[in-house]
């Protein structure tokens, strides 16, 4: 299990348990077998758009891909500040470099790290950026690394800790 089905196990788990789940998630885009690039999807509202693509002519080259900035701020800037907003939980699967190079999503991330919501995020490990330290720094102990050793049993842990976070939010 990767990342993306680890995070769609958990948003269920915890949808199911009446939680309002807001934020965006990155799937991989393959023709013939091949990645050609990523998608963005808004968890409020389903809207979705090009992240990055190797087709894309014009953007920040990140690798073999040119980042779409248009399609990031229109879905994943707008759903992380509806996130601050409307959840319960603002959920961000993947914060990297594609995503850090739109001054719009930065803007959209710092209002979510503000907005005193529990935040489920994935950071590359080997990031070095002063918005990922900030982000880092509000996490304490709740970081935790997937790892091939610890995937199977992580569905479980991130919805119990998540779904305490909240629980104790909401009784104040």
């Amino acid at each position: 299990m990767g990342k993306s089905t680890l995070f769609s196990k958990v948003i269920l788990n915890l949808r199911s348990r009446g939680i309002v789940v807001g934020g965006c998630v990155t799937s991989e885009k393959r023709v013939s077998g091949q990645r050609v690039g990523f998608r963005i999807r808004d968890l409020l509202t389903d809207d979705e758009g090009e992240l990055a693509s190797v087709a894309n002519r014009l953007g920040p080259r990140v690798g073999r891909y040119r980042v779409n900035l248009n399609d990031l701020s229109a879905v994943g800037g707008r759903a992380l500040e509806r996130a601050a907003r409307e959840a319960d939980l603002i959920v961000i699967d993947e914060i990297g470099p594609m995503e850090l190079t739109s001054p719009d999503f930065r803007r959209s991330l710092r209002v979510c790290i503000t907005s005193g919501k529990p935040i489920l995020a994935v950071v590359h490990e080997r990031m070095n950026d002063p918005l990922i330290e900030e982000l880092k720094s509000i996490s304490g102990e709740a970081t935790i690394t997937l790892s091939l050793e610890n995937r199977d049993t992580l569905v479980a842990e991130i919805t119990r800790r998540v779904g305490s976070e909240i629980s104790v939010r909401d009784t104040h």
